[in-house]
């Protein structure tokens, strides 16, 4: 049985809010790791500094750094596209990184994020 993200409250748009948090609980356990690499720990957009060439030039509010499983910063990072530049990113993030989207893995770190 895949690991389903079951939502006690009604759907909104965006992040959840911290009223919503309460209502998000695991449905089973942990999904296993896929690879553990070096991970931001808060990968939303601005945390990526891009210049005016349009090319990165850094990552900042690194406070929360460590290893971790890549797919707690994928998820979280693809998700953040839509809270700053609206629906439609995510299939593209993916494919510009290179890897299907493994719905499984996204929704158990996106529920870890708004749980913790």
């Amino acid at each position: 049985m895949p690991f389903r993200l079951e939502r006690r409250t009604p759907p909104g748009r965006g992040r959840p809010q911290p009223r919503q948090r309460r209502g998000l609980a695991p449905s089973r356990n942990p999904t296993p790791i896929d690879r553990l690499v070096v991970c931001h720990g808060d990968p939303c957009a601005p945390n990526t500094l891009i210049g005016d060439d349009g090319r990165w030039r850094a990552h900042v509010d690194m406070a929360t750094m460590g290893v971790a499983d890549r797919w707690a910063d994928l998820a979280v990072g693809s998700w953040s596209l839509s809270w700053n530049y609206g629906d439609g990113w995510e299939d593209l993030f993916f494919d510009t990184y290179g890897i299907a989207a493994d719905r499984e893995r996204i929704a158990y770190y996106r529920l870890l994020w708004d749980l913790g």
